[in-house]
């Protein structure tokens, strides 16, 4: 396939980056806005809202002849990083489908409602997320391994499905914030030159109060639920798949090969303990894989309109035009904390977010005299903040679709990405500690 190199110049101007822009306007317009104006996010469907941005992507994209444009939007959308998300979609669906066709997930219900009183699943819910994120580094692992266990917990109890899959989804940004093996971790302290342990213990201050404050939340929330879930004759044995799952993903197993696990231990456990044939275990993955088309749509659409955008200058527009005035510590790390929302924004992946911005930050840094550690904590924490936020991002895309629910529904839910943003605000307005004194 033929590359192409991404067009930089020295000064971008205001109307050439805002018209590199606005395909991510068109498309938060017609999603975001004519869904809060009509009051229902599903009636404008996120693929046809995407589809629109994505021709004025390549229509605006002006000097290559449209077939060239064509062939660059391709070349963002099939991207190594998006089909190895790709493959992810497709595995999970099959092992989401083939471990409830056996009657995994209802095992695995039962199970959890049997340990866990009623009142204390969504605080369970978290705490979990954010253990199993924070040991795996990884937001889209953790979304594997207990989406769609909470998710049949939420059905068969007739409780709100985005609540639970909101829930899950701010314990996964925890983990991806903090772990050590996080790669949004590693490229902050990369990109900034600051040690794991030092930004660690910078990040945890800002992450802490948010993760509790979120945490009494879901307490509250919680004792107000009533589930009523019968319990079904089931085989406990069947709960091997998910334990499985758990286990290698907190082993640090590629995610790839996590899912391979969990699916094999399914088919031998369909065959030996149910009346479920082999065959009937391929329908069932069919099925699965076939329930995550609309997702792999939305994948290649986003990743295709948000490479032009980068292609036209929109990223290097928002980095030039934020730099230009600043004024003392608070304002330059509230403008590296804007820096990097607004690109996670325009590329739907905190890791690029954070790579993109990275030198500037460094160098704002320097300027000012703000700490490494600060700057990296700073830069993971939003990027985070705003992946959880979007209904765009992959890890969303991934909960949702294996809920079978809006990429909007959770969004009212979210409480942890809103905590940590005030938290984040409330850290960088008041001076550190050690000054204080």
């Amino acid at each position: 396939m033929r590359t192409f190199p991404i067009d930089e110049s020295k000064h971008i101007t205001a109307s050439k980056g805002l018209l590199a822009l606005s395909p991510a306007a068109v498309f938060l317009l017609l999603y975001v806005a004519v869904s809060i104006l009509i009051g229902d996010f599903y009636v404008m469907p996120i693929t046809v809202a995407l589809l629109v941005a994505s021709a004025w992507a390549v229509a605006i994209y002006s000097g290559p002849r449209l077939n060239e444009r064509i062939e660059r939007f391709s070349t963002a959308a099939g991207h190594s990083n998006i089909l190895y998300m790709i493959w992810i979609f497709i595995m999970a669906g099959a092992f989401a489908a083939l471990a409830k066709g056996i009657g995994a997930i209802d095992a695995t219900v039962q199970l959890t409602l049997e340990v866990f009183p009623v009142h204390l699943l969504l605080p369970a819910i978290f705490l979990a997320s954010c253990f199993i994120s924070l040991a795996i580094g990884t937001s889209v692992g953790t979304v594997v391994a207990i989406v769609p266990l909470i998710v049949e917990i939420a059905e068969a109890g007739g409780g709100s499905v985005p609540l639970f899959v909101a829930t899950a989804l701010g314990g996964a940004f925890f983990g991806d914030n903090l772990s050590f093996i996080s790669d949004t971790t590693i490229a902050a302290t990369r990109t900034q030159g600051c040690s794991m342990a030092d930004k660690f213990k910078a990040n945890f201050r800002i992450v802490c109060p948010a993760a509790l404050i979120t945490l009494l939340i879901y307490f509250i929330i919680g004792s107000d639920i009533d589930l009523s879930v019968p319990e079904k004759a089931s085989d406990p044995l069947l709960i091997l798949p998910y334990i499985i799952i758990i286990v290698t993903a907190l082993a640090g197993i590629n995610v790839l090969i996590v899912l391979s696990g969990g699916i094999l231990a399914a088919i031998i456990l369909a065959v030996l303990r149910t009346d479920t044939g082999v065959m009937d275990c391929c329908r069932l993955m069919g099925e699965g894989i076939g329930s995550m088309g609309e997702l792999i749509v939305i994948t290649l659409l986003a990743a295709g309109m948000l490479g032009l955008i980068k292609a036209m200058g929109g990223i290097d527009f928002i980095l030039q035009s934020l730099t230009r005035h600043i004024h003392g510590k608070r304002g330059a790390q509230f403008c590296i904390a804007t820096l990097v929302s607004l690109v996670n924004v325009c590329t739907a992946n905190n890791t690029v977010a954070i790579i993109s911005v990275g030198s500037i930050a460094r160098k704002i840094s320097e300027k000012y005299s703000i700490a490494p550690r600060r700057t990296a904590s700073v830069l993971d924490t939003c990027s985070c903040i705003v992946q959880c936020l979007i209904p765009y991002g992959a890890q969303t895309l991934l909960a949702t679709g294996l809920a079978g629910i809006s990429p909007a529904a959770p969004w009212q839910y979210l409480y942890y990405p809103w905590m940590l943003a005030v938290t984040v605000m409330i850290a960088i307005i008041l001076p550190p500690l050690k000054k204080r004194k």
